[in-house]
């Protein structure tokens, strides 16, 4: 009794992983690279959210979901809840969801002034340096 008492204690310590794994909904070989203007950021456990409209060459916009980070996580990484108000132009590094829809888990992103911030997400080589550029 006092030995599972004890195992309890010692597995309560330990970190908490994410609810869901990467590979469960995105896919490492479906890379995108996505230039667009922010609709809404989303500052919600236990991710992130920025709704991202993406223009193509003939003028066409479709509309994207990137998760990323908590938002504990995203400000130990240099954003605030300011960073990203509608309108701001980025680029988002990620990968898109395995079911092809326009959603995906950012790995990174640039501002157009080349401020690159790490979304501290569940993607692969997420947890990289805040600021780097």
């Amino acid at each position: 009794m006092i030995r599972a008492f004890i195992a309890a204690l010692l597995l309560a310590s330990l970190p908490a992983r994410a609810h869901h794994a990467f590979a469960a909904e995105f896919d490492e070989k479906r890379t995108i690279k996505l230039q667009g203007t922010v609709v809404k950021w989303a500052l919600i456990n236990p991710h992130s959210w920025i709704y991202l409209d993406v223009k193509d060459a003939d003028g066409k916009v479709t509309s994207w979901m990137i998760e990323g980070g908590s938002p504990n996580s995203l400000l130990r990484l240099g954003f605030t809840k300011d960073s990203l108000p509608p309108g701001t132009v980025i680029i988002v590094d990620g990968y898109q969801a395995k079911d092809g829809s326009n959603r995906g888990v950012g790995k990174d992103l640039t501002f157009a002034d080349g401020k690159r911030l790490f979304l501290g997400g569940s993607a692969p080589g997420a947890e990289g340096e805040a600021g780097k550029k």
